[in-house]
């Protein structure tokens, strides 16, 4: 692969970005007012966030941009020794040419520990003549709360099937691909709502054919066929273990799934049950069990199967 199309794909401007017109329309009125607050950017990944750090940075500071712009990933350094020092020497110099200020963007910045955010929030408040801030996470709920409220918050949403479609069929027709119907099916299934991971699968598809089916991009994506899991909840409430067992076998074989992997199209393939809503949330209860369990370190060969028996039983109770 010569470039990730993640990064080449990447928009340059705030109204290029799919799917967060909300946000974008925000973050625009800030820059013609020529002064921003500290920002905090929360959503799921593949969302834009990090794409709209950088577009607001391009367009707020032109040409200086990377010498105004300090981008820092928190899940690398998440001590507090980083905020003393890198971040504090770049906070606390000046903006280059006519700027008022630079900007520092801390990605992931829920992965800092409580210790190193307690520093960030007084190094937030002493240099904000020189120094704005953009945060980035998955979770708001573990940034403290003296720095949200410091910050204007702004709430990214998975993007919607139709603007991951949109923006699939752009990139297709930029590097001369041909996507199938049965493709942007697959595709969709395979991001949900992550645009970086549409992204990358269809640029591995890409390197198969030019042609992108969606046998190509479930297997590309490790992803398991959803009638494929279908199956595997049929024979098991229908209290064929063996069979359920053995079907197991062949998604963890054929497609190379993880446990977790397994666990999370099964939670989503449960919704399209045909069966009464007191027996999903019995089916459901139990595979966040399981879930958790794979996540303590449980064995997952073992744990998959305790969930198909439980299948099975609550398959039994039904007939």
């Amino acid at each position: 692969m010569k470039a990730i199309w993640a990064e080449k794909y990447r928009p340059k401007k705030l109204d290029e970005i799919v799917g967060q017109t909300e946000i974008t329309e925000r973050l625009i009125a800030y820059i013609s007012t020529g002064n921003l607050p500290h920002l905090l950017f929360a959503g799921p990944p593949g969302t834009g966030k990090t794409t709209s750090a950088l577009a607001l940075a391009h367009e707020f500071y032109g040409e200086v941009w990377l010498q105004n712009f300090h981008e820092l990933n928190a899940s690398d350094e998440r001590g507090i020794t980083v905020v003393r020092t890198k971040i504090k020497e770049f906070a606390r110099t000046q903006p280059i040419g006519k700027m008022q200020f630079k900007i520092i963007f801390l990605d992931e910045a829920d992965a800092l520990t409580p210790e190193a955010q307690a520093a960030l929030r007084r190094t937030m408040e002493r240099y904000s003549g020189t120094c704005r801030f953009i945060l980035s996470c998955n979770y708001s709920s573990k940034i403290i709360e003296p720095i949200q409220s410091r910050c204007a918050v702004f709430r990214f949403r998975s993007l919607l099937k139709d603007d991951i479609k949109k923006y699939m069929g752009q990139i297709a027709v930029q590097e001369g691909l041909k996507i199938t119907e049965d493709g942007y099916t697959a595709l969709l299934y395979v991001a949900r709502g992550d645009m970086r991971k549409a992204i990358n699968a269809l640029q591995v598809g890409a390197v198969l054919s030019s042609e992108i089916t969606d046998e190509i991009l479930y297997k590309s994506s490790a992803t398991a066929r959803p009638e494929d899991v279908q199956e595997l909840l049929h024979l098991a409430l229908t209290s064929n273990f063996l069979k359920a067992r053995e079907h197991l076998d062949k998604l963890l074989i054929n497609y190379g799934l993880s446990g977790e992997d397994i666990i999370r199209q099964i939670h989503h393939e449960v919704f399209n049950l045909d069966i009464p809503d007191i027996t999903k949330v019995e089916l459901v209860d139990q595979i966040g069990n399981v879930e958790f369990r794979l996540v303590e370190g449980s064995n997952e060969r073992i744990q998959l199967e305790a969930l198909i028996a439980h299948f099975v039983l609550v398959g039994s109770k039904m007939k």
